[in-house]
């Protein structure tokens, strides 16, 4: 990507990052550079990355294979899951089929059961997830991380050095804080631009496999925005909306474009893709660097955890800070964590006075109107 190019035109080309990002997989594959491909934000990418290969996310956002995971799995199910199996075993998916490792959390019981699906014609390797941000939840997931990289120098015949990992562990401390930066601009009221450009970055980013090269990247595209911003370039003032609840890449963007649509602009995201995937950095002065990494990951607030105090701590920050008006919750049908977990949500939101509402959906374009219409109504509700 050229920063000598428009705004609109850089926004577009992040959009098209994941299938830009197909082409280059091959290319790196003939390069003979190891592929391990993850489904979850607590996935510690470093290690990956000290070995010298890449990570690719695997999380699908399409309903397009839907029909072929449900010969195995319960229609019933998370969309995302079987959107994310049904893209395995159709191999319509490079991520999934240059990976040489896929790697599964604990996370939900969806998940857990499809990677064993999945390693009847995969190689996966289950990371032991705690559900609990405990001091033994931390204990364990040092350990997993240590085991982790023991699994890729035994796989990969390769030794992964502490050197190599705090090299790692700084180039994506690097990348976070770019893209944090990045999204602080929407703090600014006006908003710079609009939040389905924002989330287009950041989920854009997320499917880069030359990682160095992204913090400079990002740092010129948020110098442009805000020399832009400046000299008067800048959305109509509109009531600002977080969004929260489940990954809203891919499909789930509907509710963002009702949101954008409806007379209301997107200034948080609180969610996977958004700011829990960039709000903390790793110790790099640690002294022991499986248990800064295991710090910092396991930090994540998500609903797998109980109980949840640091999305909450998470979500007051960005209430207050990004002066919101309103909260959208988006959650996927079947995902039984979120979707239990939106009533502590609402509790806690509408208890700082400021409105809220929940939306259910899935991968299908089927509820279009019925969101526009909730949506439109919220908003309108604002004032």
């Amino acid at each position: 990507m050229e920063l000598v190019k428009e705004l609109p035109d850089i926004f577009e080309e992040f959009a098209e990052q994941r299938q830009k990002s197909f082409l280059a997989m091959k290319e790196v594959k003939e390069k003979n550079v190891p592929v391990v491909g993850a489904f979850c934000t607590y996935f510690p990418k470093e290690i990956v990355s000290a070995m010298g290969g890449v990570s690719v996310g695997l999380c699908s956002t399409s309903d397009e294979t839907i029909p072929a995971a449900e010969v195995d799995l319960p229609k019933n199910l998370c969309p995302m899951v079987k959107a994310s199996y049904g893209f395995a075993i159709t191999d319509k998916c490079p991520f999934f089929y240059f990976s040489d490792l896929i790697v599964g959390e604990t996370t939900c019981d969806g998940k857990k059961k499809m990677y064993e699906y999945l390693s009847e014609f995969k190689n996966v390797l289950i990371m032991e997830l705690p559900n609990s941000q405990s001091e033994a939840g931390l204990k364990l997931w040092r350990n997993e991380i240590v085991r982790f990289k023991e699994h890729l120098e035994k796989t990969f015949g390769c030794e992964i050095t502490e050197e190599q990992i705090r090299h790692a562990v700084h180039v994506a401390n690097q990348r976070r804080t770019a893209l944090k930066n990045l999204y602080e601009i929407m703090k600014n009221d006006p908003a710079p631009i609009d939040g389905s450009r924002l989330y287009n970055v950041l989920y854009g980013t997320s499917f880069r496999l030359d990682e160095e090269n992204i913090p400079a990247e990002i740092n010129a595209l948020r110098e442009r925005i805000m020399t832009a911003y400046a000299q008067g370039e800048m959305e109509p003032k509109k009531k600002r909306i977080l969004l929260t609840g489940c990954p809203s890449g891919g499909a789930p963007m509907k509710v963002v474009r009702a949101i954008e649509e409806n007379g209301g602009t997107v200034v948080a995201y609180e969610n996977c893709g958004g700011a829990k995937s960039v709000d903390r950095l790793v110790d790099e002065e640690a002294e022991d660097i499986y248990m800064a990494l295991a710090e910092r990951y396991l930090a994540i607030g998500c609903s797998v955890m109980t109980p949840d105090a640091n999305r909450l701590e998470l979500m007051g920050r960005l209430l207050e800070e990004y002066k919101v008006d309103g909260v959208v919750e988006m959650t996927l049908q079947a995902c039984h964590t979120y979707n239990i977990e939106a009533g502590q949500i609402k509790k806690f939101v509408r208890d700082r006075k400021i409105p809220y509402i929940h939306v259910e959906t899935d991968y299908s374009q089927s509820d279009l109107g019925q969101l526009n219409t909730r949506i439109a109504a919220f908003i309108e509700m604002l004032g």
